[in-house]
């Protein structure tokens, strides 16, 4: 990758840009709206967004106000849990496409399994939003499909139907590389994204990250974000502030070596979510 609009290419042969704009926590109103438009014009082409994060009708307005042709940009939304199932997830498509005022989905996802703990029919219930989400992908009204959060066991009954996932957004970052998930995954050429790919601020402050960002001249958040390129992985940093959204796709300047990789790569958890697919109750 050379350029953040460079892209990795689905298991269906559509391209997806290699770094995202993430869109959770950005506040609704005119927050969200100068913030897409100020990483559309920082170069950003991929907008990562969501119906839970509650601003897409603003994220719609930054991406109609970029000015930027439809075609260029890559836009993702996905599924929120009290929604999952069939008709549900047909109907929270509509009202996705509906606040973002755009005619199709670049990529769609299931935002987190439904899994045992909660539904006795889990298996059934992520099966049956596959099934609507297959069928919009059918019709053209999304050009990929995919799903979040979802582990080896999660996603093995999807494996079975006629489409596979394409996406597998994860928690990734140093110190939460899931790398049992990571591997199944790359064995189903399912590409990984990374939500969350700076950690909690904890991430930020770690020692051996600014000796990291003190070595290449570059902050934590860039180590961060090329790490995770440099591991195959799509990263979809989120900021609200012009010079950090720009700074966060200035990461092709430099490449960190193999052995610093290795010790970023062996780093233990300390920065991370701590949400667990098969424990959340939201």
């Amino acid at each position: 990758m050379k350029n953040i609009k460079d892209s990795y290419v689905l298991n269906n042969g559509k391209k997806i840009p290699c770094v995202g704009y993430g869109t959770w926590q950005t506040p609704d109103g005119e927050t969200a709206v100068a913030a897409v438009k100020a990483a559309i014009e920082s170069g950003y082409r991929h907008i990562d967004a969501a119906a839970v994060y509650k601003n897409e009708l603003s994220v719609g307005r930054g991406i109609i106000e970029s000015g930027i042709a439809r075609e260029e940009l890559f836009v993702t939304s996905k599924v929120w849990n009290r929604m999952r199932g069939y008709e549900n997830t047909l109907q929270a498509f509509d009202r996705t496409l509906n606040d973002l005022k755009l005619d199709y989905l670049d990529l769609y996802l299931i935002h987190w399994p439904a899994v045992k703990k909660q539904f006795e029919n889990w298996e059934e219930l992520n099966l049956s939003t596959w099934k609507a989400m297959t069928e919009l992908y059918k019709a053209g009204k999304i050009k990929s499909i995919g799903v979040s959060n979802f582990k080896p066991h999660h996603l093995k009954a999807l494996m079975e139907t006629e489409v596979k996932p394409m996406v597998n957004q994860i928690e990734f970052h140093p110190g939460m590389m899931q790398e049992e998930t990571v591997s199944f995954c790359r064995e189903n050429d399912i590409l990984i994204e990374a939500w969350s790919p700076l950690g909690s601020g904890r991430m930020l402050e770690n020692p051996d990250l600014l000796s990291m960002g003190e070595k290449y001249g570059k902050s934590v958040a860039q180590i961060c974000i090329r790490w995770c390129l440099q591991n195959g992985v799509l990263p979809l940093p989120k900021s609200v502030t012009p010079s950090r959204i720009i700074e966060n796709g200035d990461v092709f300047d430099f490449e960190i070596s193999g052995d610093d990789m290795k010790v970023i790569n062996s780093l233990e958890y300390f920065g991370g979510s701590g949400h667990d697919s098969d424990e959340v109750t939201f």
